[in-house]
């Protein structure tokens, strides 16, 4: 009928001209939140959710500044005098995988992941501000050797992180869940790995 082809081809007349007054978003456009997120962050904002989870008791324990590590959600000392060790896996009569499996063991209530032992001690995070935190991570003398690659691999595939996010049976996983962590580091890094201003401990 010509009047409905009429009202329909004035209606899509209208809805041009207001894409062009207000403006059109395609269901495949980014939200004007998610542009939001291209605008640059302060340097200690765009780290403190990285460096919460990395001061987590599941990673804290076994990234000490000294040679022992510490266990539980309480970070006490492991008893046995457990000691690093010269390659970072206990002392000989002592090895870390003598007790911790390539999985948890529930029933004794003993942590267990692939390849289970110490962080190099240049890599001990205690007792540091979000700042030196973050020059550690980035520092390959102190990391590794590993670049922001690399490092980003290792904190999305390596078994041994993610571990605290199933620790087992008596103990807390970390809160943050761990694509929630990869994106954070992804968007870190996309901000060329700022390192934040000295004096800020980002925590849970």
């Amino acid at each position: 009928m010509p009047h409905l082809r009429l009202f329909a081809a004035s209606a899509l007349v209208l809805a041009a001209a207001l894409c062009v007054t207000v403006g059109c978003r395609s269901s495949g456009s980014r939200s004007s939140s998610a542009r939001a997120s291209t605008t640059p962050v302060p340097p200690g904002a765009a780290f403190a959710p990285i460096a919460r989870v990395l001061r987590h008791p599941r990673c804290l324990n076994c990234h000490p500044s000294g040679d022992r590590p510490h266990v539980g959600d309480d970070r006490r000392r492991h008893a046995m005098n457990v000691q690093r060790g010269p390659d970072d896996h206990g002392y000989p009569a002592m090895h870390c995988a003598t007790c911790h499996r390539p999985a948890n063991q529930d029933a004794a209530l003993v942590p267990g992941a692939p390849h289970w032992h110490l962080a190099p001690r240049s890599m001990g995070w205690e007792g540091l501000d979000d700042h030196d935190l973050a020059r550690t991570l980035k520092d390959r003398s102190m990391n590794g050797d590993r670049s922001l690659a690399a490092l980003r691999e290792h904190i999305a595939e390596d078994p041994l992180v993610l571990w605290g996010w199933d620790p087992g049976v008596g103990r807390e996983a970390v809160p943050t869940p761990h694509a929630e962590f990869v994106d954070a580091f992804d968007a870190w890094i996309d901000a060329g790995a700022p390192t934040p201003p000295a004096g800020t401990t980002s925590t849970f």
